[in-house]
């Protein structure tokens, strides 16, 4: 029996990202290879004509999985009984403009999506926010979204979870598909944390620690993790414009292994509610190691952590604690 369409939202849909990712949910990237789809996409006004182009384009291209498309410049309009939305839209920063002149956009632009979201959305909808500052954006809308719960808002780290995996993978000149369990703790932002103590690499000899396989302290815990952190600035600098492509893939990754589940022996990076857990101050969105099964993450527990890494964590916290205080700041 053919299985009901699942209603995605993607704000920004006709920008760069959001141009990249609708293609890849209609082909069933995102929801998995038998979920048809509804996509709802969103834009400003100003987008109006070329949103447009990107319906008449995904109509051309004839995806079985794709059973709609609305394209809508109406924030009512696009929530309406959405199962998922990926968060694309928000005000970049531009060349002169302070951190708070920005915090004050996107606060702007989350508190009206948000509360779009909890009069028009669907019961139990799983929201995933790209747009920087990702984590605070996150945030906002969870604030003006109250009936929708804390646990189904999250931001995404899963794009620098796979920079990671991929860095590991060129070091060691292995499949990226044998790298796992690498961990970005934190923010969006140059202050997370790339954590490989924990992760391994299959060989034929059985699971290694990547550690261990890479047997340079002094690579792990510098020049690695300062490419994962600066990976979204070298590429502006080598394409003049930003990620698309990894941006839009890992938006996907996030939400498959969320609905769909990961792996056994698997954690993914998540941006989520804190708890506490890793004594990370609770009420901030934090990236954790997760783990995902019958539509809910949960937070890996136990792991261990050096001095090293609890210098990190606490690093980038302290940045995502101010960040709340700046945005909390442009609500009054």
């Amino acid at each position: 029996m053919a299985k009901e369409p699942v209603r995605v939202l993607v704000t920004g849909a006709a920008g760069q990202i959001g141009y990249a990712l609708v293609p890849m949910v209609a082909r069933g990237v995102m929801m998995g290879p038998d979920q048809p789809v509804i996509l709802h996409m969103l834009d400003i006004p100003f987008a109006a004509e070329a949103l447009n182009g990107v319906k008449m384009e995904l109509i051309d291209a004839a995806f079985p999985l794709l059973k709609g498309v609305i394209a809508t410049t109406d924030v009512a309009e696009a929530c309406a009984g959405v199962n998922v939305a990926v968060m694309v839209g928000g005000f970049p920063r531009k060349e002169g403009m302070e951190r708070k002149d920005v915090m004050s956009k996107n606060v702007s632009i989350y508190k009206s999506q948000a509360s779009a979201l909890e009069k028009y959305a669907a019961p139990n909808c799983k929201v995933l926010v790209v747009a920087n500052p990702a984590n605070t954006n996150a945030l906002i809308l969870k604030e003006f979204a109250p009936s929708i719960p804390e646990k189904n808002i999250t931001c995404l780290t899963r794009l620098d979870h796979n920079r990671a995996l991929g860095q590991v993978s060129e070091r060691l000149n292995v499949q990226v598909s044998d790298v796992k369990n690498v961990i970005i703790w934190g923010n969006h932002s140059s202050s997370q944390y790339p954590d490989t103590c924990h992760a391994t690499v299959s060989t034929k000899d059985g699971e290694k620690s990547v550690p261990a396989l890479v047997n340079d302290d002094e690579w792990l815990r510098g020049p690695f993790i300062q490419t994962v952190q600066q990976r979204g600035a070298a590429i502006i600098k080598a394409r003049k414009l930003s990620s698309a492509l990894s941006a839009a893939s890992s938006a996907c990754d996030h939400i498959r292994n969320w609905v769909l589940g990961t792996p056994e022996g698997t954690w993914v990076s998540m941006g989520v509610y804190s708890d506490g857990s890793y004594n990370v101050p609770a009420g901030l969105i934090y990236s954790f190691p997760v783990t995902c099964k019958n539509g809910e993450w949960s937070i890996v527990q136990g792991l261990s952590i050096d001095d090293f890494s609890r210098k990190k964590m606490d690093a980038t916290a302290t940045e995502l604690t101010e960040e709340k205080a700046l945005a909390y700041s442009c609500l009054n």
